[in-house]
């Protein structure tokens, strides 16, 4: 690379300027602030962890997102945080042992080795909650409904909540004795809504005829929430857990119903199937290609630590809600202050500071700018006294 170029940053690595910057950290206040009265606590887990803890039960996709590097005091193998998820997990059922239901937030940068998706970035701003300890359906609503506050409180509007069960899938399974190989065909399968290829597919391994018209049916039941009456009868004399997870969608959309946001149910499309255990749920807005935050119930995943615990939670990347929300906050100009010595005119800024007002403060032969310092008012002395000034 030139003197001339090294400015550039490594594609998918980006930097935030003043005025995103702070619109982003006026929302990580709001959002931590808004989990605060949720009963959710803080934490800051490390940027990096030993690769056995950070990819613990997290699955192929996750291992390949990791930077890894190694630590030169103990000579282990060490990643770069691609998700929190799984260091709040080790918190959960390490460092703090909750007997009871245990909830988190956090809000943080991670590192990942490429971007999920075209333009977007390797160096997400991840902030989001967990829920651990509690196994019922409510945990899940309480989950789904501060999902949809982080959106309001984000100034996302037109929200489409996509709703999902892994269950399904997995209880049509339970006694089909396929192979992981034969699971991991049909899952691609169902994912690319591919019908003639996935037909051909359970033609080929499926001798059970009600699990393949089940199979068969699953790309088909997607649309509002009118499809789970139709799920019920496509699946009918399904596995219990299947049942089960149909009566667990059924709750969460009965408790949304005054919620104001578009639901919409796709039974056969399972992000996550690897790792999640429960309910799955993402959020899109009208003109905007990907999730703009994710998440669903993933139990067991402090088993690797010692302490399987239930748990369900759910992530945003802070760039991607802010760009995409109404920001009510203008940014409030500052005042600036020309070069001064007498102790009246340090007394000021001290106050005006004290006060929460941005100062800024100039010095000797300065070239004064007061768009690029974000004044638009100064400090001058009439007749003894100062006053503030509007800048016209």
């Amino acid at each position: 690379m030139s003197k001339v170029d090294n400015w550039l940053l490594p594609d998918g690595i980006d930097e935030v300027l003043p005025e995103q910057a702070r619109l982003i950290e006026s929302s990580r206040r709001i959002l931590l602030d808004l989990y605060n009265t949720w009963g959710y606590d803080l934490v800051i887990p490390p940027m990096v962890e030993f690769t056995e803890s950070l990819l613990s039960d997290f699955g192929k996709d996750l291992d390949l997102m990791t930077f890894r590097l190694t630590d030169q005091i103990s000579g282990r193998m060490m990643g770069i945080r691609a998700d929190i998820t799984p260091q709040a997990a080790r918190i959960d059922a390490h460092s703090l042992n909750r007997q009871g239901p245990n909830r988190l937030c956090y809000a943080g940068t991670v590192l990942q080795t490429k971007p999920r998706g075209p333009l977007e970035s390797r160096t997400p701003i991840s902030v989001g909650v967990e829920l651990f300890g509690e196994a019922g359906v409510s945990a899940d609503i309480e989950v789904l409904e501060l999902f949809l506050k982080t959106l309001e409180v984000s100034g996302v509007d037109a929200v489409h909540l996509d709703l999902g069960h892994v269950d399904i899938l997995r209880g049509l399974l339970t006694d089909s004795n396929l192979s992981g190989e034969q699971e991991a065909e049909l899952f691609s399968l169902l994912q690319s809504k591919a019908s003639a290829e996935l037909d051909a597919w359970i033609i080929s391994n499926i001798s059970d005829s009600k699990l393949a018209n089940w199979l068969k049916s699953l790309p088909t039941l997607a649309g509002g929430i009118e499809v789970l009456d139709e799920a019920k009868q496509c699946l009918s004399g399904a596995p219990q857990q299947v049942v089960d997870a149909l009566g667990q969608l059924e709750k969460i959309i009965d408790s949304l119903a005054n919620q104001g946001v578009t639901i919409y149910l796709d039974l056969g499309d399972i992000p996550g199937f690897n790792y999640h255990t429960g309910v799955v749920f993402a959020a899109y807005k009208q003109g905007y290609g990907k999730a703009l935050g994710n998440g669903g119930r993933y139990d067991n995943i402090g088993q690797v630590f010692g302490r399987a615990r239930t748990a369900t939670g759910f992530a945003f990347d802070l760039k991607s809600l802010v760009a995409n929300g109404q920001s009510d906050q203008p940014a409030k100009g500052g005042i600036f202050v020309p070069e001064c010595a007498d102790a009246q005119c340090r007394e000021q800024i001290i106050s005006l500071r004290q006060q929460g007002e941005r100062v800024v403060q100039g010095f000797a032969g300065q070239v004064v700018d007061f768009q690029e310092m974000n004044c638009d008012r100064q400090l001058i002395k009439k007749s003894g006294q100062y006053l503030i000034e509007t800048i016209s």
